[in-house]
């Protein structure tokens, strides 16, 4: 029996080319810069001002998320993200991370690798070197991802990349 092979795209071979790039900047830190003593959970636990600009035509909706890729775990730890920011909110205030702070409508904080619904604040090891917080920004062509508040950071990540536009990142870092 003669059997042909066939295969299918692999999702991430039909992805758009590079999106374009957003600037992202912040009140409480310049890029690669130490983020205020306030972010660090329990001494204060406020999620920094964050802004964006670029979003080219067709956005819909952001995607936020802060990453420390430094921390003592494999891949990393997520300490917030946002889905469903609507297109015309392009900035969030020092604190904006507050449980139940809403971010416009259709927008919802994901669960947190601490497993709050918040801005968990910054906490690495004492002793140990900087790390650094990736705030990344998404501008994303939809405002129905089909997740809800109830989605994992990572799988929203993974069902919004068909869907990137634009997006940018600031660093910060954080001692104790």
């Amino acid at each position: 029996m003669d059997l042909e092979r066939t295969t299918a795209p692999h999702p991430i071979d039909t992805l758009p080319a590079a999106p374009a790039e957003l600037t992202v900047t912040s009140e409480d830190f310049a890029d690669g810069e130490p983020l205020p003593d306030s972010a660090g959970y329990g001494h204060g636990n406020t999620s920094p001002h964050l802004s964006w600009s670029g979003a080219p035509e067709g956005t819909r909706s952001y995607l936020l998320v802060c990453h420390d890729p430094d921390a003592p775990v494999v891949g990393g730890f997520s300490h917030w993200a946002i889905l469903g920011m609507p297109a015309d909110v392009t900035e969030l205030s020092s604190g904006a991370g507050e449980f139940g702070v809403q971010h416009g409508d259709g927008a919802f904080t994901l669960a947190n690798d601490f497993g709050t619904k918040d801005w968990g604040g910054c906490a690495p090891p004492e002793g140990d070197v900087p790390h650094r917080y990736v705030f990344t920004v998404w501008a994303l062509d939809t405002d129905d991802t089909g997740l809800d508040a109830g989605a994992s950071i990572a799988k929203a990540q993974f069902m919004t990349l068909g869907n990137v536009l634009a997006r940018g990142s600031i660093t910060g870092t954080y001692q104790l």
